[in-house]
């Protein structure tokens, strides 16, 4: 369909028109770099026209540029119903972002002030970098996709965009540096993966091979022709090549790499079209005998101080002259009609899903408990009843059968809403892209690897509060349930720092989950995969152990905390002793211990809590579920002591409590490294959450607190 669709495109829209939208794009980028006045050079350039300090990336425009103008017929000829993303794996092409929203009109219609007009046309090119916008790709540019800061997961990311859309094409701008990532090496094979998983969407990798990094020379970029043909063939991909500088030979690589493009998941090999054009194309070669073209210069801007340079300046002014800007656009700021031809219709921004109120969906959580019942017996249903609403996956990185989760139907087969590969980052980027288009996803793993992946979900935490920031439509939120938890495994497979990190980032959409028992980790699940914008670790162990009554889980999902009456003195305002769990292990150790006290000490005042949310501990207006100070008394006390067990880092409590601190009534026990390889029950003890350790640390508090008439 694609390739049908682009050639008629090309036959309907010449050439020409597609050349001057690539100049137009070209000129607005460099203008965006220099110029301080005088944006359409209608009158002869001056030193005070230029600005002082240029800043931005030009390196990565001009390809980028040759992309965006031949894909934009296409895009105008996009019949009812379909849909073309483009996906930028760096996001130092915002200058050909900016430029491409402002001659659609879409940077307009977010921005009044960058309207097609004069003043539109003087504000985006002087005002460049924008504060408000910023220098490079982020969601405040519309039109355009961008994976985060972190090279390498631009090509999964956009595979997952199409995963069960077939009526979608995403085409993904890939540097030839971020193709020596070890996310982007995987994404080429990882499509094996999804073979047989649903009716997919079409994915055009597009490599941009212009001979350079940020610092040098590109791997790739000493490959010869033979042995780039042999390396993507290998891939199971269909390499066609294009230098980039005739427009009509670009447009026709682009059709015949469009009609070896099967939607994703189909088998045979698949196209991929390497553009070569030159880093930093059309940037002088040699200024005052200093090297330009070809060099590491050109990745930012190649001139480096043209207002105070007059060698620097004369090139300059030849470079902007030579592409007649007057010829591209008119003086009140619209494209020409030469490429009017060439740019996209403007098209409506899919709305995002419909929030559900926060009741609803507690409610809906709390439905999917039913009894006592194990880890594997909880999960499953949930996951299947999700799935049966539809727009749904699960992403795992080849451990769905070690962690006991089995969704196999009756027949045995694995459903195709389910997909492994032995890919953290994978996992994530393709639920990154997934999530990013509307759908919700869930990332099931190993605790201990998770942290792979810390620095993908820290800079989708900065898309996403880019998008708020814009006033962009809510997403499903990002969901990973951790499982394998250090308790139970080997000394290699503990490390909880995932939580550490994101905790840390002090983002408001962080929550970590730390559900009791399989019933609560359903209903947890249940939530986190209802709610929107959000980032949901979930955390809950695999082997059995107790199971606790359910009468306050509600309350627990509501407000990320809830007493537990059946361990806590009646009536009590200032108990003699706080326990509070946070998590299935820490649950299990802490209620035998409050079984203990109540059967040895039977005066004693206890206060039992199960923490559900960490993020209730939070100050007040940090998390939204942050307990206000007055509900914090009220669980805490003012002068018990409080014993705290955590399945995480004892620090990430401290942390989170921050100014209102208890001081020394507190007591956090959490896991500690243990050194050395150790059995289960020697790392109890050595974290202090043995039940003799919990039982002298328990009675050494209580001494402390004298005995109180309290009613």
């Amino acid at each position: 369909m694609w390739h049908d669709l682009h050639q008629q495109a090309q036959e309907t829209v010449p050439d020409e028109a597609v050349t001057a939208l690539a100049d137009a794009l070209d000129y607005l980028c460099l203008a965006q770099l220099y110029l301080a006045d005088n944006p359409l050079l209608e009158q002869p350039l001056r030193p005070a026209h230029v600005k002082r300090k240029p800043a931005g990336h030009w390196g990565v425009c001009p390809p980028v540029n040759r992309m965006l103008a031949a894909l934009g017929p296409l895009q105008r000829a996009l019949p009812p119903g379909t849909d073309l993303r483009v996906v930028h794996g760096g996001g130092h092409a915002a200058p050909s972002a900016l430029a491409h929203a402002y001659l659609t009109g879409q940077l307009g219609d977010s921005y009044p002030w960058l309207t097609r007009s004069a003043e539109g046309l003087r504000a985006l090119v002087t005002g460049f970098p924008h504060p408000a916008i910023g220098s490079e790709i982020t969601p405040l540019l519309p039109g355009h996709l961008y994976s985060g800061g972190q090279l390498g997961p631009a090509l999964a990311v956009a595979q997952g965009t199409v995963l069960d859309a077939p009526h979608r094409l995403t085409v993904v701008l890939i540097g030839d540096g971020e193709c020596e990532t070890g996310a982007t090496a995987a994404s080429w094979l990882g499509t094996r993966a999804l073979t047989g998983t649903g009716r997919h969407g079409t994915v055009l990798p597009v490599v941009l091979l212009n001979g350079q990094r940020m610092g040098g020379p590109s791997l790739l970029s000493g490959l010869t022709r033979e042995e780039l043909t042999a390396y993507f063939t290998g891939l199971g991909h269909r390499p066609v090549f294009s230098d980039g500088t005739s427009i009509h030979q670009l447009r026709t690589a682009l059709t015949q790499a469009l009609a070896v493009c099967p939607p994703l998941g189909e088998t045979g090999p698949r196209g991929v079209l390497v553009l070569t054009l030159p880093k930093g194309h059309g940037a002088p070669k040699a200024v005052a005998q200093r090297p330009l073209a070809g060099t590491p210069a050109v990745h930012k801007a190649p001139l480096v101080n043209p207002a105070g340079n007059q060698d620097e300046f004369t090139a300059l002014a030849t470079w902007l002259a030579s592409y007649q800007p007057q010829r591209l656009l008119t003086p009140d700021g619209q494209p020409h009609t030469r490429l009017i031809s060439a740019l996209p219709s403007p098209r409506p921004v899919p709305a995002g899903p419909e929030p559900p109120r926060g009741c609803i969906a507690a409610s809906s959580a709390v439905a999917a408990t039913t009894g006592p019942r194990s880890f594997p017996a909880a999960i499953a249903p949930v996951l299947s009843d999700r799935a049966r609403d539809g727009a749904f996956r699960l992403f795992s990185p080849d451990e769905l059968a070690s962690n006991r989760i089995d969704v196999r139907d009756a027949t045995g087969h694995t459903p195709p809403w389910v997909v492994e590969v032995l890919n953290e980052e994978l996992c994530h980027a393709w639920a990154q892209g997934y999530t990013e288009t509307g759908r919700r996803a869930l990332i099931a793993t190993y605790e201990a690897f998770a942290p792979i992946a810390t620095s993908l979900i820290t800079q989708q935490l900065k898309h996403r509060a880019a998008r708020r920031h814009a006033g962009l439509p809510p997403l499903p939120s990002i969901v990973y349930l951790l499982t394998s938890l250090g308790w139970h495994n080997t000394y290699t497979h503990q490390n909880p720092a995932l939580t550490s990190a994101l905790l840390a980032t002090g983002d408001p959409s962080v929550h970590v989950l730390t559900p009791a028992d399989p019933a609560r980790t359903a209903a947890a699940l249940t939530f986190a995969l209802r709610k929107l914008d959000r980032c949901t670790l979930v955390i809950a162990g695999k082997h059995p152990l107790t199971h606790h009554p359910q009468d306050t889980i509600e309350e627990e999902i509501r407000h990320g905390i809830a007493p537990w009456p059946h361990l806590t003195h009646p009536g009590t305002t200032e108990p003699d002793l706080v326990l509070a769990s946070a998590g299935d292990l820490p649950a299990h150790q802490l209620t035998a211990l409050a079984r203990r006290l109540r059967a040895r000490r039977p005066e004693l005042r206890l206060r039992y809590l199960h923490i559900h949310d960490l993020t209730a501990l939070a100050e007040p207006g940090t998390h939204p579920l942050a307990l206000t100070d007055e509900a914090f008394t009220r669980h805490f006390g003012t002068r018990a002591p409080i014993l705290t067990a955590t399945t995480g880092h004892a620090a990430d409590l401290h942390a989170l409590l921050g100014r209102r601190h208890p001081g020394t009534r507190l007591t956090v026990l959490g896991y500690r490294d243990p050194g050395r390889p150790c059995t289960s029950e020697r790392l109890l003890h050595h974290c202090h959450l043995d039940a003799t350790s919990l039982w002298d640390r328990a009675t050494a508090l209580i001494p402390h607190t004298p005995r109180r008439n309290v009613s």
